[in-house]
């Protein structure tokens, strides 16, 4: 799994060893659930909350092997019941380009994951499109 390495008892704010002050009082309810999600254990984020953080680019070393490893854990059974959490895969996949150029292991694990998918709807065809578009040199030459 892409994420044995990921201390999951551990949260982002302590393995980035930053903490951040706390939000002003009159922050959106976004930017003080990020705050309050970066605190907790990896272990104890939900699919919603990794979708969350991964949405505001936070923790992205240690939650996208986390969102992948979940997204291929459950990519076979979108085939069995029609249905897949598109939310969680379009935030992996609108992370910037340079996201998954630095971690080319992540994109082609990204890429081998939707290649399982059978039926995904139109806007989320779109962002694989262009995930792998932007990717194509890197991809094709970690398919080969």
């Amino acid at each position: 799994m892409l994420a044995d390495f990921v201390e999951k008892d551990r949260s982002i704010e302590e393995l980035e060893g930053d903490r951040w002050p706390e939000p002003p009082e009159d922050s959106t309810s976004l930017v003080r659930g990020v705050h309050a999600l970066r605190r907790r254990p990896i272990k104890a984020l939900g699919v919603e909350d990794l979708r969350r953080l991964i949405g505001q680019d936070v923790g992205l070393r240690w939650l996208l092997p986390v969102a992948l490893d979940i997204l291929r854990k459950t990519a076979p059974d979108e085939a069995v019941t029609g249905w897949y959490d598109d939310d969680l895969l379009s935030a992996v996949l609108t992370r910037k380009e340079s996201v998954w150029r630095s971690a080319p292991e992540l994109a082609t694990h990204l890429d081998e994951t939707v290649t399982m998918l059978t039926d995904l709807s139109p806007y989320i065809q779109r962002e694989v499109d262009d995930f792998r578009s932007s990717l194509s040199d890197l991809l094709r030459r970690g398919n080969r």
